[in-house]
């Protein structure tokens, strides 16, 4: 298999395991801040050393059942991100377990060796924050463990980060053979790869909106895997989450995103971040789920998320999650909403869900591959010059500046998506280019795909 071997960095809270991945990855590629509980779902990414790539996975900070001091909310996350924590224990090749040399010993690094020791794994200690030779010594105190000797390092300053990286490229599973490469899935699911916008040709839906409205339910709905951290507390997910998911019609990639509000309400570091790679997930893929809760109804910040998608130029599907709490009239009022506030987006289909229950969350998959049959359509240049031409004789151009512009000739320059550039002889104003986009909408049924004309004045 093609599978890269999954290296699972693991450890109690805020003891530097983001520090590390970023420092094996050799970019900031995982949040980082100095608090506990940053990292909750599990983060994969790509790492080589040495000609051998890997992938290692960023988890958040487990805790054992049960732990003290903490409300029934705060409890009830922990769990699942320390479930989350021991899938990718379950799922690694290798496990590097991180604990503080400040600190030493905690009741939670012991609970947490007592999981990794029945894991059946290789484990590789590593002693974080020994940023001198003077706090070398300390590290012996974690022999203690029972995982075998601890390796010194400082994931901030990449102290001795070259000869984890020996340790932990040695205990990697053999390369496989010619024979056994081919496309590795688990349960059907794709394991997770590097997304940048179009690099391997598969569809990329970015699964966006504002926080609590069900975007890791809907997630995790999609991939048929517990795959990201799902509970009722806003701000759950802290960075964007890629899964390449096997479907009839081929694969799609789905990008969990964390919930954006306004920069003005977003008042920690953290949640900037999150902001951050959330719209960074818009830019890099073609297709966008913009989730929105029914019981809310379509908020001004709702508004501004799809102006920001349209204005990403990638395809989108309107997505009313919670609609089986909605009663008749409530119904009616959302969706005057959505063609009132949403009308730019008249183009874009708007499908009515419920992510917990599944209900007609199977439209979803059909809709995407519509949208990704548009993204990528290509009109032939005589049938669009035609199409062109009888939409000019049908509604000339208004005059401009005492003379009449027209359209001499138009071509299809790209897609991803479709971008027509129009040759004229003078400026069309934006009520005449948004009959145009509809005249060619409607010949060449481009449904949720955006569809960009441009303009190339010429002399008459």
């Amino acid at each position: 298999m093609n599978q890269l071997p999954l290296v699972a960095i693991v450890g109690r809270p805020n003891v530097g395991k983001s520090t590390l991945a970023n420092r094996i990855v050799g970019r900031r590629d995982a949040i980082v801040e100095e608090k506990p509980g940053v990292t909750r779902d599990r983060k994969e990414l790509e790492a080589e050393w040495q000609g051998r790539n890997f992938r290692v996975v960023d988890t958040g900070g487990w805790l054992a059942p049960g732990d003290t001091g903490l409300t029934v909310d705060e409890s009830a996350l922990n769990a699942k991100v320390s479930d989350q924590a021991e899938r990718a224990m379950r799922a690694a090749d290798v496990i590097v377990f991180v604990v503080d040399v400040t600190t030493g010993i905690t009741e939670e690094d012991a609970r947490v060796a007592d999981v990794l020791r029945r894991a059946g794994r290789p484990v590789l200690v590593v002693a974080n924050k020994v940023d001198t030779e003077l706090r070398e010594p300390e590290i012996w105190a974690f022999s203690r463990l029972g995982l075998g000797d601890p390796y010194p390092v400082s994931a901030l300053h990449g102290r001795e980060s070259g000869d984890l990286l020996d340790a932990v490229v040695a205990a990697l599973p053999p390369l496989p053979t010619h024979d056994e490469l081919g496309r590795a899935l688990v349960d059907g699911v794709a394991v997770e790869e590097p997304s940048t916008r179009g690099d391997d040709g598969i569809f990329s839906v970015a699964i966006v909106g504002r926080p609590n409205v069900g975007k890791s339910t809907l997630f995790n709905r999609l991939v048929g895997d517990e795959r990201a951290v799902v509970h009722d507390m806003p701000g759950t997910t802290r960075d964007a989450i890629d899964t390449i998911v096997e479907t009839d019609a081929g694969p799609l990639r789905f990008v969990d995103t964390a919930g954006m509000r306004r920069k003005s309400r977003v008042d920690e570091p953290t949640e900037y971040y999150a902001l951050v790679r959330a719209l960074q997930a818009i830019d890099r893929v073609d297709a966008a789920l913009l989730v929105i809760d029914a019981a809310d109804g379509v908020t001004h910040q709702d508004q501004r998320l799809a102006e920001r998608i349209d204005a990403s130029g990638c395809a989108i599907v309107v997505v009313l999650n919670k609609w089986d709490l909605l009663d008749t009239e409530a119904r009616e009022i959302v969706r005057t909403q959505v063609g009132r506030m949403l009308g730019f987006l008249s183009y874009a289909p708007v499908l009515s869900i419920s992510a917990l229950s599944g209900r007609r969350v199977h439209q979803l998959l059909p809709a995407l591959r519509e949208a990704e049959a548009a993204y990528h359509h290509r009109i032939p240049t005589a049938a669009l010059n035609r199409v062109l031409r009888d939409a000019q004789a049908g509604h000339p151009p208004p005059v401009h500046r005492g003379r009449r512009p027209r359209i001499s000739y138009a071509t299809q320059g790209a897609t991803d998506p479709p971008t027509i550039t129009l040759f004229t002889t003078g400026e069309l104003p934006a009520t005449y280019m948004r009959y145009l986009e509809r005249k060619v909408r409607e010949a060449f049924r481009l449904g949720p795909a955006p569809l960009k004309l441009r303009v190339r004045r010429k002399h008459a």
